[in-house]
């Protein structure tokens, strides 16, 4: 069922310039929560959501610091995304692991929750690449 979600998902909102609205469950970390999207006025399915472009420090991180500032970072999007609200989700795509997709996270005043924590130095750019250490060398 998920799986099918998905592909209508994509299908739909392929070169997505619309807003799918989503509610938001609960925040696994710093850059991924968990939502029920909307597919239509009555049907909604709950995905795993990680934030586009941007990637938080690891809860299993490899030195102290990054698991610190994983959790704050975690905190900090909990505060921005409470259980409930709602949230509109742009630029959906397929994510490396089957039940996510990747997007931008619009709130209701307009701000992208992405640009959000890289301003408040939770979360930094992320193209996909090797990932930055967060950990002092």
């Amino acid at each position: 069922m998920r799986k099918l979600f998905l592909i209508l998902l994509f299908s739909l909102f392929e070169h997505n310039v619309y807003a799918v609205s989503a509610t938001v469950d609960y925040v696994l970390d710093g850059d991924t929560f968990a939502a029920a999207v909307n597919v239509s006025s009555d049907i909604a399915i709950t995905v795993r959501v990680r934030l586009i472009n941007i990637d938080a420090p690891e809860l299993k991180g490899a030195c102290d610091e990054e698991i610190e500032l994983a959790n704050r970072a975690k905190q900090r999007l909990a505060t921005l995304l409470p259980s409930g609200i709602v949230i509109d989700l742009q630029n959906i795509k397929d994510d490396k692991y089957l039940g996510r997709i990747d997007a931008n996270v619009i709130l209701s005043d307009g701000r992208d929750v992405g640009d959000i924590l890289i301003a408040e130095g939770m979360a930094y750019l992320y193209d996909g690449g090797r990932r930055r250490s967060w950990c002092e060398n």
